[in-house]
Order: C-alpha cells, then structure tokens, then sequence
C-alpha cells in the first residue's frame, strides 16, 4: 500500500483516499486544547488506555493522518476536504499527491468541505490566496458558513487562543472561495452523492454518502476522532461545539453504519482510515480494511 494515497472502488465510482500530510497531537488525554475523551472518568480512560496497549502516563502524542477522499463518478470528479494546506511542515501535501494520480486542481467540478475546522479547510487556497480549485463548486453547510462568518465570536467555547485560531483561519480559507461556493442543507450533490446533518463537532459538520451499484460508503468526517470512541462513544473531546448533540449523532450513525455493514471512511484513524464499525454488545469497534497483498 502506498503511504499517500489508496485507490478503492464503490460499484462503479472510482475512489481514492488522498494523504495531505500527518499532525501529532500533544497529550491528547489530557491536552487543554485537544483532549479526545475530555469527560472521560480517570480511572475508566486510564484502564481503556491499558487495553488499547497505550500507557496513560507515557502516552505523549496521536499521530493523525489527515486525509481528502477522491470520488470519480464518472460524469464528475469530488474531493471531499481539502486537507491542512501550511498548518504545520508535515501537512500541504495534497495537491502534489493528486498530481501522482494524474490528477490536477484543474479537473475537479466540486469540493466538498464537511466542516470548517482548519486540518478540512486549510488546502482551498492556492499559495496566491487564490481557490486551489479553480474550476470547482465548493459545498459546504450553510450552517456552518454562518456560523464562522457571523456567530463564532460570539458562541464558540473554547479557550480563547484556540478560538481566535480556528475563527482566523475559517475566515482566511472560506472568504476568498465566496464566488464558488454553494451553501446547502442535506443534499444531493450529484447523483449517488449526498451530504447528511452531522452537527456536534461542528454547528454544521457534514458527513458524506456515496452510493453506486448497491454498494455503500460513509464518509464520517469527525464524527469520531478515535478508535476509543466506537467503544465509549458517550465520551467526547475538548473542540465539540455541542457535546451532547454529537455523541447522539454518533451513535445513530454508528448503529446505522453497524447495522447495514456499510464501508465508512474515517478522517483521523490510522491511514486510509477505511473499515467497518461491528457491533460489540451494546457499541462497537474498528474493523479496517485488508491494505496488503
């Protein structure tokens, strides 16, 4: 398997998951900024660390890899997220792993964009402050474009250098994209493409599903951020806008998924983050894909 890029099918559309670069998250159980389980109970997280073979004390960084998702329906190209662009020297990498595909910003007729948060958003712009894709629709939630537009300042509760960070950086990557984009609900986007609420994460996070020939894929964008929190899904990181909101969120979509068998993509697990969510009692757990041979 190669390290940046995995091309799949779904029926007939052609897929390929698409590396942007990898971020290591600080400490990320006990992180101020970034704590994925920050409502977690010490002595539960710490025994759920030890059974994912991770030492609560020792445990200093989550590498993720962050990821864009390419969909050739055959009539038109998608990118679903645009990856970090220069957040940090490990991220940026997109457009140059496209091109190893054959594929240029030039060709792509829409982005999709799940949710404003900088690693999803940070690739729009070309090194000119210019839309990468010049040629492209962005989609992206109404919701969520007025929320960092017009409501963040005032409703965001985060620590407030994450906040101003993250309302900057939205305002930076949506503003000069405001002639191509198209603010929706849930939708089709083209056939066998559809975007459904997700919020929680996000005011407006997307998450996106792709149907060709009877087969299935779900595009769970940040709905979880961890492997832990398919089999504690009521445990919830630092970033959520609405806590409550996407852990119900999560577990509809994750009985759904479970139920159906449907193949998801998931942005922050281990790359290309494809797999199935399998029913363990009453949760669940990580299924990835065979990568090799």
């Amino acid at each position: 398997m190669s390290e940046k890029t995995f091309p799949f099918k779904v029926g007939t559309f052609k897929c390929i998951v698409v590396k942007d670069g990898i971020h290591a998250y600080p400490y990320p159980a006990q992180n101020v900024f970034i704590n994925f389980f920050v409502n977690a109970p010490k002595e539960d997280l710490e025994q759920t660390l030890r059974q994912h073979g991770l030492n609560p004390e020792g445990w200093k960084e989550y590498v993720s890899p962050y990821v864009s998702l390419v969909i050739n329906t055959g009539d038109e190209l998608i990118l679903v997220d645009t990856g970090a662009g220069a957040m940090s020297p490990t991220t940026g990498k997109l457009i140059q792993n496209l091109q190893s595909e054959g594929l240029a910003p030039e060709d792509f007729d829409k982005v999709i964009l799940t949710h404003a948060h900088p690693d999803h958003i940070g690739g729009n712009l070309d090194s000119q402050g210019k839309p990468a894709f010049p040629n492209a629709r962005y989609v992206i939630s109404k919701t969520e474009w007025d929320f960092w537009m017009h409501k963040a300042d005032a409703e965001l509760k985060i620590p407030e250098e994450a906040k101003k960070r993250q309302i900057n950086v939205a305002r930076y990557n949506l503003l000069p994209i405001k002639d191509q984009v198209d603010l929706v609900g849930e939708t089709e986007v083209v056939p066998g493409i559809s975007l459904i609420e997700a919020s929680g994460h996000t005011l407006g996070q997307m998450v996106v599903a792709v149907t060709s020939l009877g087969e299935k894929l779900l595009c769970l964008s940040d709905t979880v951020l961890h492997p832990i929190h398919l089999e504690r899904p009521e445990w919830y990181s630092s970033v959520e806008v609405a806590p409550q909101k996407i852990v119900s969120k999560r577990q509809k979509l994750l009985s759904k998924v479970a139920s159906d068998k449907t193949l998801v993509q998931v942005f922050h697990f281990p790359f290309p983050g494809l797999g199935y969510i399998v029913q363990k009692g009453e949760r669940w757990q990580w299924q990835p894909i065979e990568t090799t041979g």
